[in-house]
């Protein structure tokens, strides 16, 4: 090895001794809420349960796991076909799919930084010269040709570990959509699943709107013929022509609602309005899941995929601390190259047409009119953003298990009442219309039991979707199951520790 290797060499070895030097703060993940619990008020081992179509009750299972297919607990088989069709053709999840390969495309190109820069260099040029730049103006000058090969190498020495920091920050970003593709999944597979529930609502109201309507249709006529004879008043027959009226008047309401979620539907799937291969759904389709898993308060910042996000912002945040640190710190760079320069092409890399150079080169900035003091306190205040804007989304990622949890008791309170409301809506409709058939009551009666047992029946079927709904809201709000599923977008070490919670 020649004195000029020898010397790069050396070099080479401190600059690597040196590398593991990276300046700025190091990150470390926040730690858990040392809350023990969602809700102010305990959470009972069970829901409220009625004798009612799907009015069980729902156990929670604290500390339990979420499948990774969670829509599959309501053993319906069409909303699974629907879901796996969404999840193969959605226009959004497909979008953040491609960001998170241009973000780990970029994470790879950032790499090169870290390994020397090597070039292949050839020049050929045709020049002339006269005596005069050389400062013998009695020189005629020549013209001549000159060919030249090398090969160069430069390498930074990331001494402080700017280049590190910036693959961190990279790093972070990709996991950044990492985590907002598992969001986008999980807010695709909700929302096919309650627009689901939505059409089944809709279907049951409409349903129960067509049976309000033929009942009345019917007492009509029973009031029109008693009004030919004059056995009641033409007034009896007006009010219930209003009251048929206005159940007819809903019908079409709710059948424009179930057109509009139709269309949703299709769009979910990546499918136009006209081309919607969803079957009908009903609430006769789906079972209601009796055991519902609560994952432990602990546990729920590593499972929501916009906490993970919003973690992965704070992370490069922290990494923008240490480059902006290492911009004020001196920049190293070595160079080299080799080569040989001749007149001719053919006398490349003959004896004595060897070039080369070794070269070093240091730049400290000394005074940039504070660019660069303001630029670190720029990234250390990005970073308390960060750092708050983080502990929002905890909070409101804790909000919103605490309400639908809430939910979830309250709609079988609800659905428990609405039941026991519809039945005596319905017993007292009977004996209003047999009462009021043999001359027993007056029409007003009548007409009063006709108007509560139409609300009771709508809000029966308002009420049995509900717990469909918010029963599919827990899952998503618990995170959905992502770690538990075999391709996800995040890889293993980003899981929570050992794939469940």
């Amino acid at each position: 090895m020649n004195k000029p290797s020898k010397k790069f060499a050396a070099v080479s070895a401190a600059a690597l001794l040196l590398a593991g030097c990276a300046v700025g703060p190091d990150f470390k993940r926040p730690e858990p809420p040392s809350v023990k619990a969602y809700t102010a008020a305990p959470l009972p081992k069970n829901t409220a349960a009625t004798d009612a179509a799907n009015g069980q009750a729902q156990k929670f299972m604290e500390g339990g796991d979420i499948p990774s297919q969670w829509w599959e607990l309501f053993h319906s088989p069409a909303l699974n076909q629907l879901v796996e069709r969404a999840l193969k053709a959605n226009p959004n999840l497909q979008a953040a799919r491609a960001t998170l390969l241009q973000a780990q495309e970029n994470v790879y190109a950032a790499q090169g930084a870290l390994y020397p820069s090597v070039n292949a260099n050839g020049s050929a040029t045709r020049q002339k010269f006269v005596g005069a730049e050389f400062g013998q103006p009695s020189y005629p000058g020549s013209i001549f040709s000159l060919y030249g090969a090398s090969v160069s190498v430069s390498y930074g020495l990331d001494l402080f570990g700017a280049a590190r920091r910036t693959l961190e920050a990279m790093g972070a970003q990709q996991e950044f959509e990492g985590f907002q593709l598992e969001g986008a999944y999980l807010a695709l597979t909700a929302n096919v699943v309650t627009t689901a529930v939505q059409e089944a609502s809709l279907r049951a109201q409409i349903a129960a709107t067509r049976e309000i309507i033929d009942a009345e249709s019917q007492q009509l006529d029973v009031l029109q013929n008693q009004y030919k004879v004059g056995g009641i008043a033409l007034s009896s027959v007006l009010a219930q022509k209003t009251l048929l009226a206005q159940a007819r008047a809903n019908l079409p309401l709710l059948e424009k609602q179930l057109a509009l979620i139709r269309n949703q539907l299709a769009t979910l799937a990546g499918s136009f309005p006209s081309e919607n291969e969803a079957g009908a759904f009903d609430l006769e389709m789906l079972q209601l899941p009796q055991e519902l898993p609560v994952s432990l308060p602990s546990r729920l910042v590593e499972q929501r995929p916009d906490i993970r996000a919003a973690e992965s912002m704070l992370h490069a945040a922290s990494a923008q601390i240490g480059i902006a640190t290492a911009n004020m710190l001196p920049q190293f760079t070595l160079s080299s190259s080799a080569g040989s320069m001749a007149t001719t092409t053919g006398g490349l890399f003959s004896a004595g047409s060897g070039v080369w150079s070794l070269g070093a080169n240091i730049a400290q900035p000394i005074f940039r009119g504070g660019t660069l003091l303001h630029e670190k306190r720029a990234s250390v205040a990005a970073y308390d953003a960060a750092a708050a804007q983080y502990r929002s989304v905890v909070l409101s990622a804790f909000q919103d298990v605490a309400n639908v949890l809430d939910a979830v008791q309250s709609d079988a309170n609800i659905f428990q009442a609405q039941t026991a409301a519809a039945q005596s809506a319905a017993d007292s409709l009977d004996i209003a219309r047999k009462q009021y058939s043999i001359g027993a009551s007056s029409y007003l009666a009548l007409l009063n039991a006709q108007q509560a047992y139409q609300q009771t029946r709508i809000a029966l079927a308002q009420a049995r979707a509900s717990r469909y709904a918010d029963t599919a809201a827990l899952f998503q709000s618990l995170g959905g199951g992502w770690w538990n599923r075999d391709n996800a977008a995040v890889t293993v070490s980003q899981k929570p520790a050992e794939g469940k919670p």
